[in-house]
């Protein structure tokens, strides 16, 4: 099966999710394939369903001067920061083709990060039974957060390429208060190539998923959007 890949450079967070939310009702109806869109987030705060606003550690006030948003959202999990620096992908997959699995699914996106760490950079991550997510220690190197509905997924990851780590004091990542948080370039020590981490994170996806990548552009996304979205299912 094909993984329609989409890179979409920096991304408001409400407008992705807009797109998300197309693309969503187009996979249920099987108008359109599996996708996966691979882009940033300018600086800002996302409350899942299950989040608790103590769970923000800097003020209302102090993050509006700082431009940094705060938006509640009904992907699963507690609170996350999204930012420069950290890949976010967000995967609208038809689990009827992966086995009506939810914890499998999540599982399989976590092996994701775990095998492109230890084979392409020598890092060993790992699951932790109480948390979703990746972690390299005690420190928590991808977010994991999924909405499903009638199987299809929309929300996803986010990996920490080289976000700027000190935003994260902002937040209790995820509720989370006794664990840290990390991202590759901190771990290397040297400058990263944020393209090739790109490939590399769409070539495990494939593996891990048994997909073959078709890359698109963002035109090409938003015509296949308006291609279907207004015809009959």
């Amino acid at each position: 099966m094909q993984l329609h890949v989409c890179p979409m450079g920096t991304v408001g967070y409400l407008e992705a999710l807009g797109i998300q939310e197309k693309l969503l009702v187009l996979r249920q109806q099987q108008r359109v394939g599996d996708l996966l869109l691979l882009l940033e987030h300018p600086a800002i705060i996302t409350l899942g369903k299950k989040s608790s606003a103590t769970n923000i550690l800097a003020s209302p006030t102090w993050l509006v001067k700082k431009g940094v948003e705060i938006q509640s959202t009904n992907r699963g999990g507690d609170v996350t920061y999204h930012g420069p620096g950290q890949l976010v992908g967000y995967p609208i997959l038809d689990l009827a083709n992966y086995g009506k699995d939810i914890r499998n699914f999540v599982r399989n996106v976590e092996e994701i990060f775990i095998q492109l760490l230890y084979n392409e950079y020598n890092i060993i991550a790992t699951r932790d039974q109480k948390h979703t997510g990746v972690w390299v220690e005690n420190q928590k190197i991808t977010a994991i957060g999924f909405a499903i509905k009638r199987w299809v997924s929309m929300h996803g990851f986010a990996f920490n390429i080289y976000p700027d780590l000190s935003h994260f004091k902002w937040i209790n990542p995820c509720g989370i208060t006794d664990k840290g948080v990390t991202s590759l370039q901190a771990l290397v020590g040297y400058d990263l190539d944020w393209q090739k981490i790109n490939q590399q994170v769409v070539h495990y996806f494939c593996q891990v998923f048994g997909l073959a990548a078709q890359w698109i552009t963002v035109p090409e996304l938003n015509n296949v959007i308006k291609e279907h979205e207004y015809a009959s299912p």
